[in-house]
C-alpha cells in the first residue's frame, strides 16, 4: 500500500510539473493544445562568423589532374566528387596564431603547479583560473616555483620553461568507431570509444637545420618562431599530431566560452581532408592547374604569382627567400591566401595509392587512426599545395605528397576548417 500511495504521489507530482512548463507558460514552451509545434534546444544558436576564416560554399568538382600525370604513377585519377560547404582559415595558422596555444598550455600547466595538483594527470578535472593564470610573468622567482616545468639554462644558468613539459592531452569521440559496433553486441557500446593521448606542443626549430644537409640555416632554427618579425608568418616544424591538437585545443577554447554564454555547441576545428582542401584551391574553378586559374605561374606582367623554387633554385625571385607572410600574394576565388607554395599543408587524410578508386563521390575522405606502434605506412598523411622550396609542378592543386604524421618538417604547416549549422531565420 505504501508503494502504491507513492506511485501516486510521483504521477501527481510529475503532472504538476508537466503543467507548471507546458500548461501555463506564457508562450516560452509548447502550448497545451494537442497539436505539434516542436520544440527547440534552449540554447541560442551560434552562428557566427569565426574569425580569420571564410565560407567555401558546396559544390561539384573534378577532383585529380588537370594537366599531364608527369611522375605517370597514377595515384589521383580524374573523377567527379561533391563537397559540402564549410568554414576554411583564410591563411596558414601563423607563429602568433600557434604561440597563443603553446601560451595556453604553458598557464594551464603553470596553473596546476602552484595549486597542488601536478602535471599532466589524466585523471585531473580541475578547472583552471585563468584570471590568476593570467597574472603569471614567468621572472626567475616564479619559474623557481614551478616544480617540473622549468630547466636551468646551461649557458645563461638561468631557470626557464622547459619546452618538452608542454604537454597537451588530446581527448576525444571516436565517431568512427562507434558506428562499427554491433548493436546486437551487449558488450560493446558507442559511448565508451574515448581516445585519449598526450602530445608536446612546442614546434621543432631545430628542422631548419636537420632538413638541409651542407646548409647554413642557423639563423632560422634561433628567431623564426621567437622572433615577432616572423609572428605572421605560417608556423613549420609542427607535426600532423600537433596540427590535430591545436585543432582541439581551439575546440575547447570556443565551446567554453559558448557555455559561458549559454550558446549552442557547434562544429569541430579539424583539419580539411584532401578532397575539401583541393575544392577550396580551386576557389570554384574546374580544371584549373593552379589557384588563381591560370596554367602559368606568372601574370601577364611577368610576376611570380607564389612562393616556391623558380628556375633551378633562383628562391629570392618570387619576393621570398624561404616562408613569407602567410597573407603575401593574392587569394583566390574563395579569399584564401597561399593555397600554393609558401608552406605545404597538412590535410586529414591517410594517404594510400589507390584511393581515388574506391572513395565515395559525396564528401569523400579516408582516414586511418594510427597508433604508435602501427607499421610507418599507416602512419602517411597526405600534404598539400607544396612549398617555398619546391619547383612549379608541386604547386598543382592536385599534386599529392605525403609525409608521416609524427614527422616535423621546416616546409610543411597547415590550416583548419569548421562545419558550421546553417543559418536559421527566427
Amino acid at each position: 500500500m505504501k508503494g502504491y500511495l507513492t506511485t501516486i504521489t510521483l504521477a501527481f507530482f510529475t503532472l504538476s510539473l508537466t503543467s507548471c512548463f507546458f500548461g501555463k507558460n506564457k508562450g516560452k514552451g509548447v502550448p497545451d493544445d494537442g497539436q505539434l509545434h516542436g520544440v527547440a534546444p534552449l540554447a541560442k544558436q551560434s552562428m557566427l562568423t569565426p574569425r580569420t576564416m571564410v565560407y567555401v560554399p558546396p559544390g561539384t568538382f573534378h577532383m585529380g589532374p588537370s594537366d599531364e600525370d608527369v611522375s605517370f604513377n597514377y595515384s589521383n585519377r580524374n573523377r567527379m566528387v561533391s563537397i559540402p560547404g564549410f568554414w576554411m582559415d583564410a591563411t596558414e595558422i601563423t607563429n602568433n596564431h600557434y604561440r597563443q596555444f603553446v601560451n595556453w598550455v604553458r598557464d594551464s600547466l603553470a596553473y596546476k603547479v602552484t595549486s597542488g595538483v601536478g602535471l599532466n594527470n589524466p585523471s585531473d578535472t580541475t578547472a583552471v583560473n585563468w584570471k590568476k593564470a593570467a597574472l603569471y610573468k614567468y621572472d626567475n622567482k616564479e619559474l623557481a616555483n614551478l616544480t617540473g616545468l622549468t630547466y636551468e639554462n646551461p649557458l645563461t644558468r638561468k631557470l626557464a620553461i622547459d619546452p618538452d613539459s608542454l604537454i597537451y592531452r588530446v581527448r576525444y569521440f571516436d565517431l568512427p568507431a562507434a558506428a562499427k559496433i554491433n548493436k546486437n553486441n551487449s558488450t560493446q557500446k558507442g559511448r565508451d570509444q574515448i581516445v585519449s593521448y598526450a602530445v608536446p606542443v612546442y614546434p621543432d626549430t631545430l628542422v631548419w637545420i636537420r632538413d638541409f644537409s651542407y646548409s647554413y640555416n642557423e639563423p632560422l632554427a634561433k628567431r623564426y618562431y621567437a622572433h615577432p618579425a616572423y609572428g605572421n608568418y605560417p608556423v613549420v616544424g609542427v607535426t600532423w599530431k600537433q596540427a590535430v591538437a591545436f585543432c582541439h585545443w581551439r575546440t575547447h577554447i570556443q565551446n567554453a566560452d559558448f557555455a559561458k554564454k549559454k550558446i549552442a555547441v557547434d562544429g569541430d576545428y579539424r583539419l580539411p581532408n584532401e578532397a575539401e582542401w583541393e575544392y577550396a584551391a580551386r576557389g570554384g574553378r574546374t580544371s584549373t592547374m593552379f589557384p588563381w586559374g591560370s596554367p602559368y605561374l606568372r601574370n601577364k606582367k611577368g610576376c611570380l604569382l607564389a612562393n616556391f623554387k623558380p628556375g633551378r633554385g633562383n628562391y629570392p625571385e618570387d619576393g621570398g627567400f624561404y616562408t613569407v607572410k602567410a597573407t603575401a600574394y593574392w587569394p583566390n576565388d574563395f579569399g584564401l591566401y597561399n593555397m600554393s607554395g609558401n608552406v605545404a599543408e597538412w590535410t586529414a587524410s591517410y594517404f594510400y595509392e589507390g584511393s581515388y578508386n574506391f572513395m565515395s563521390d559525396l564528401s569523400p575522405d579516408v582516414r586511418i587512426e594510427a597508433d604508435e606502434n602501427d607499421p610507418p605506412r599507416m602512419k602517411r598523411k597526405v600534404v598539400r599545395g607544396g612549398s617555398w622550396k619546391d619547383v612549379g609542378n608541386a604547386l598543382q592543386v592536385s599534386a599529392r605528397a605525403y609525409e608521416y604524421q609524427d614527422t616535423a618538417k621546416s616546409y610543411i604547416g597547415f590550416r583548419t576548417v569548421i562545419d558550421l549549422a546553417p543559418k536559421t531565420k527566427k
